[in-house]
């Protein structure tokens, strides 16, 4: 156990050298192990081992004072003065650089009688005392892993409240190299958190930096969860990105919320941003796995807008736009003030209906095609006739037509373009769009339902679809008026999930943003209901392959207990019916808890282990290891 004196002092106060091996051995040894020999210690045990320490002291002051020193550079006197007071300190015959201070004192001429007197009168043992007590609460019962947490944690305390960043710093002015001690210190992970939180509010302080460094050099950078912190150091920096995007990449089935955590981190600053998004642009062109850091490049974009952070420069001078000057004009004219008007949409329809068209990459903008699909597919949203089939070609390239890579042979910048699918993309998107721009009830709709399944095949109809049914289901008034227990639009996010699996996310969002709606204006008993025809649609979801998502949100109502249990009973039935075995582990790890749950299945359950209930706890207890 390190003494309290020595880490208050030491850690960021003075600097921390080696103690001498009696002393050490004096002191430290046997602190914490149960020894027969220090159980029954008392004060006056630990104290009746000065004298013991005042003959080792007294031996090491003759030595000292017999070597042959060079006359001191400093005033004698003011070194005399110097060193006695800090003899006079409590406990300082536990400091690290006590023996140095003697040869200080004893070059100046300093007598070792006084210097002994000093030392032993303001020995006090707190260091000792602590170990005592520590001992003691072992005895007591305590754990001796409780008993280091005290100890540490009051440690912790005491350095947050008295940590002197410029004494720090002067560390490693006076020293020259990294302290032998802070090397130890960040093999342990108390340590390492206590810099992390001084590293939060001492952000310029040099030797927390250095320490930052050396936790990354270590291989402990997943920890590093503090942005702030890493961007400091472009190399700490760069290594918590690679974890973050290296988790996105091993964890698909939680992708959102690794995405975000990489936004987050991206958009700490404009030089982390810029820094992430060159480097993820350069990744993003090659061979293996280039999509996937394209899509996480759009994704960090749309984080950054979402949170006011104007990107658009950077963005565009990303994309290669700046070769067709027209387009990324009308382009950056039109995102710059995130509306779409028909002077720049005349413009890039022009660039992309000529036999040279710019990069597709350049319109298969977030921002752009976010703003296409809500004027094109919400509801009352008015656009020029006369312009309106340029919005359409625009939407349709961008969701259409794709590169084809270039053979060798072929010159450089040569693009061959496939627009096989263009044009019956653009009639499916002009259907859709004519249903879709007037306010329909479901009964209206009946009639257009062919039309709608037959179109929704093309995923960009699927997002404007998904768009449109948000933004009518979403009117205060929508259930109060609506007769069916099923109504046509979220019957369409049914279609939608059976054929794009890429959607699942953004119909399941919206499906937990009307389960989470007030709907205070209905009975409760037509709440209830409603809720319930929600739920079926997301065990439709379930049931095509948006399987964990779905079932970690419910387990999340569950655990939060904000949900009628009627509710939560309800799915776990509607799910018992929908799957069977084999099962994930994580589908289990989730599940297997509320079907436990004796509040929610105990009525469900019958005599024996015949029930869909009993039957899914059997399986899962025979062949799955749950937490």
């Amino acid at each position: 156990m390190k003494e309290e004196r020595e880490a208050k002092d030491n850690f960021g106060f003075k600097p921390a050298a080696n103690v001498a091996t009696g002393m050490k051995q004096e002191f430290e040894d046997d602190t914490w192990n149960n020894n027969p020999a220090r159980n029954n210690a008392s004060k006056e045990e630990v104290c009746c081992k000065l004298p013991n320490v005042i003959i080792l002291i007294g031996l090491h002051c003759l030595m000292l004072q017999g070597e042959n020193h060079e006359e001191p550079s400093e005033n004698p006197k003011a070194v005399l003065n110097d060193c006695l007071q800090r003899f006079a300190s409590v406990d300082y015959i536990m400091e690290p650089g006590i023996f140095g201070q003697l040869k200080r004192y004893f070059q100046a001429g300093g007598t070792p009688e006084h210097v002994i007197d000093q030392l032993s009168s303001n020995y006090a043992a707190v260091a000792q005392m602590a170990n005592l007590l520590a001992e003691w609460l072992i005895m007591a019962g305590v754990r001796v892993t409780d008993v280091q947490a005290m100890v540490e944690n009051h440690l912790k305390d005491m350095i947050l409240k008295t940590f002197d960043p410029k004494k720090a710093d002067k560390i490693f002015t006076e020293e020259g190299e990294t302290p032998g001690w802070l090397t130890e210190m960040i093999e342990h992970h108390t340590w390492r958190s206590l810099i992390y939180r001084l590293a939060e509010e001492y952000p310029e302080c040099l030797m927390l930096n250095f320490t930052i460094k050396l936790i990354s050099d270590a291989g402990f950078q997943s920890e590093i969860t503090s942005i702030s912190t890493a961007a400091q150091q472009i190399e700490v920096f760069s290594r918590v990105l690679k974890t973050a995007i290296a988790k996105f990449l091993s964890h698909p089935e939680d992708w959102q919320s690794a995405i975000e955590e990489v936004a987050k981190m991206v958009c700490h600053g404009q030089h982390t941003y810029l820094y992430s998004q060159v480097l993820i642009q350069v990744l993003s062109q090659e061979p293996k796995g280039g999509f996937i850091m394209k899509r996480l490049s759009q994704e960090i974009t749309k984080y950054a807008l979402k949170n006011n952070h104007n990107v658009t420069p950077i963005t565009m001078a990303l994309n290669g736009s700046s070769r067709h000057p027209q387009a990324c004009e009308a382009l950056t004219s039109m995102l710059s003030r995130n509306t779409l008007n028909p002077a720049d949409i005349t413009v890039l329809y022009r660039n992309y209906t000529s036999p040279e068209p710019p990069p597709i990459d350049l319109i298969r903008n977030p921002q752009f095609l976010d703003l296409l699909v809500d004027s094109l597919f919400k509801v009352g949203v008015k656009i020029n006739q006369e312009h309106k089939s340029k919005y359409i070609y625009l939407l349709g390239y961008a969701a259409s037509v794709c590169e084809i890579p270039t053979k060798k042979g072929q010159p450089k910048g040569h693009r061959v373009l496939n627009k096989d699918e263009l044009k019956a993309t653009i009639i499916a998107i002009e259907k859709v769009h004519a249903i879709c721009n007037v306010s329909r009830g479901s009964s209206e709709l009946i009639a257009d339902i062919s039309t709608l399944y037959s179109c929704i095949r093309f995923p960009v109809v699927g997002v404007g679809v998904i768009r449109w049914v948000e933004n009518t289901v979403t009117e205060p008034s929508y259930f109060k008026l609506c007769t069916e227990s099923c109504p046509l639009h979220l019957a369409l996010l049914d279609e939608v999930a059976c054929v794009h699996s890429s959607l699942h996310d953004q119909i399941l969002r919206l499906l937990v943003r009307l389960f989470e709606s007030k709907q205070d204006e209905l009975e409760i008993l037509v709440q209830l209901e409603l809720k319930k025809m929600l739920l079926d649609r997301m065990v439709n979801l379930l049931a095509r392959g948006c399987v964990v998502p779905v079932v970690k949100y419910i387990s999340q109502c569950c655990t939060k207990g904000d949900t009628d249990i009627s509710l939560i009973r309800y799915f776990v039935t509607e799910v018992l019916e929908t799957v069977t075995h084999p099962y994930s582990s994580e589908f289990v790890q989730l599940f297997l808890p509320m079907v436990e749950n004796e509040e929610i299945t105990g009525s469900m359950r019958g005599e024996g282990d015949n029930d869909p209930v009993s039957e899914f706890i059997v399986h899962c207890k025979a062949h799955y290891t749950t937490l």
